[in-house]
């Protein structure tokens, strides 16, 4: 059977690996045993994909990247170049902590931007935008814009990528898609 996926000659892919159709793989990047790597995910140079960890479609990962065993990003994530995750809170090079991983999950359309830190055990809400060099130590909740070390809530993201404002009656529109967003309760929902 014909392999469906595009691989480098120099990355390594250990078994037990699921590649979904279209996906490309490029040089110097390892994915660990038993991923699961959805359809036309773009993998960039030296990225190390560690065991379990479930990407699904059109998942985008810049060079550098390191994504640690407990992640799962939903289809349409964007991770920015040298972005990382962890996956232990409080690791020691004498304790083994092995089976003790935090989980994080990373939502439908959600962008990370260069150099920023997820600490593991918080998840990134749908169409989220953590800014470059932010350090996420707390859940980011759908569409928020956040930023800085630690990372705190400045705004809310339209599906676009576009910083929404929202008027008197809690209405904002995406100026380049026309979506309608609103916000209630501290809530933003696409109308």
């Amino acid at each position: 059977m014909e392999q469906e996926f595009y691989a480098h000659p120099t990355a390594v892919i250990d078994e037990g690996c699921k590649i979904g159709k279209g996906t490309k793989i490029w040089h110097f990047s390892h994915i660990m045993p038993n991923c699961v790597i959805g359809d036309n995910c773009n993998i960039g140079q030296n990225v190390v994909v560690s065991p379990d960890v479930v990407l699904g479609n059109n998942v985008k990962i810049q060079n550098n990247v390191s994504i640690y065993t407990g992640v799962t990003c939903d289809d349409d994530v964007f991770l920015g170049p040298s972005c990382v995750f962890t996956n232990v809170t409080n690791p020691r090079s004498a304790v083994n902590r092995r089976g003790q991983y935090a989980k994080t999950h990373v939502g439908k359309g959600a962008s990370i931007g260069a150099n920023a830190t997820i600490v593991c055990g918080h998840d990134i809400g749908p169409f989220a935008f953590i800014g470059a060099g932010a350090v996420v130590t707390k859940n980011v909740p759908a569409y928020a814009l956040v930023v800085g070390n630690p990372a705190r809530q400045i705004g809310w993201m339209s599906e676009y990528g576009h910083r929404l404002n929202f008027d008197e009656k809690g209405i904002a529109v995406c100026p380049e898609s026309g979506d309608k967003y609103q916000l209630k309760d501290g809530v933003v929902t696409k109308l």
